[in-house]
């Protein structure tokens, strides 16, 4: 079987949070990620509740702000905290008194060595397990994360942490995009985030090298779309605000595209004969620069070839 490759875009991403992961602060390597990130413009957009969804570059953030302080779902990048840490003040807390990472890439988890420093990281024991060693990359990142970027509470299949008067629960989800995803749910604000097991009307990056399988992103939202209900509104990990509806969308399109290569592998058809065929017209909107069409079905044909 062959390695997947990691897109462009995100093996710079990772590359650059890894760098700033590992301490690595005076390196021109450094310089050239803070030049990237210096037009950043990290802005909040209210969800449900108190909920709130911040993006800027890498991963959406979700934050919970009320009484007893913020919570925040993913950090970004370490260059991005700053300016993350205004963005909540002027939604109406900035002091973040837990971080959950729903997995370990970088562009989710780059800012935890920052915001580590004050307030607990909480996530599944794989995210941790390879943020902590360079032997177990993630990603294809084989930095080793600085002690104060690592998870201190670590759960197996799920956790609920009590804040700011509701429930906020986290499931994992094995095998999917990674080996440690986890979606986090806001009960009484009604708000799901999917991290990275939702790529709004895009086709996904599924890390297969870190554990993922595409079989196990469609289990996973799956079980969501039966766990929440039809008026929840959806923070993706990548990609615009999103709902009940966005989520049943992109599972028709992760099932029917999988099910089209699937059938062509089982009729003998090469990769490249797959990708030439290309997938039907209705579902190549969903090509981005980040994940193009050819990219997705090399991703399902080894996913279903292991």
């Amino acid at each position: 079987m062959r390695r997947q490759r990691l897109p462009a875009q995100l093996s710079a991403a990772l590359a650059a949070a890894a760098v700033l992961a590992a301490g690595q602060l005076l390196t021109p390597s450094h310089a050239a990620a803070q030049d990237r990130f210096a037009d950043v413009q990290v802005e909040a957009q209210h969800v449900n509740g108190r909920v709130y969804m911040l993006t800027g570059s890498g991963g959406n953030i979700g934050a919970s702000v009320g009484g007893d302080g913020t919570l925040i779902v993913d950090d970004q990048f370490a260059p991005l905290s700053e300016k993350i840490m205004a963005t909540l003040e002027k939604v109406g807390q900035g002091n973040v008194k837990y971080v959950l990472n729903t997995h370990c890439h970088g562009d989710h988890t780059g800012g935890n060595p920052v915001f580590g420093k004050t307030a607990p990281i909480i996530a599944h024991h794989h995210v941790r397990r390879r943020l902590a060693s360079a032997e177990i990359p993630c990603g294809g990142d084989s930095a080793q994360m600085e002690r104060a970027g690592l998870p201190v509470v670590t759960f197996a299949d799920s956790v609920t942490v009590h804040f700011n008067d509701e429930r906020v629960r986290v499931l994992h989800y094995p095998q999917a995009h990674t080996d440690g995803d986890a979606a986090v749910y806001f009960t009484d604000s009604n708000v799901l985030h999917a991290g990275d097991l939702f790529f709004a009307g895009q086709f996904p990056f599924v890390d297969l090298d870190t554990g993922g399988s595409v079989q196990g992103v469609i289990d996973a939202v799956g079980d969501l779309l039966r766990r929440i209900p039809d008026d929840t509104r959806v923070i993706p990990g990548h990609g615009s605000l999103s709902d009940v509806q966005g989520l049943r969308e992109y599972r028709r399109m992760l099932v029917e595209t999988a099910r089209i290569v699937r059938k062509r592998m089982e009729a003998g058809a090469s990769l490249e004969e797959i990708q030439k065929e290309g997938l039907p017209a209705r579902w190549q909107g969903w090509s981005t620069d980040f994940v193009p069409e050819d990219r997705w079905i090399e991703t399902i044909y080894e996913s279903y070839s292991g």
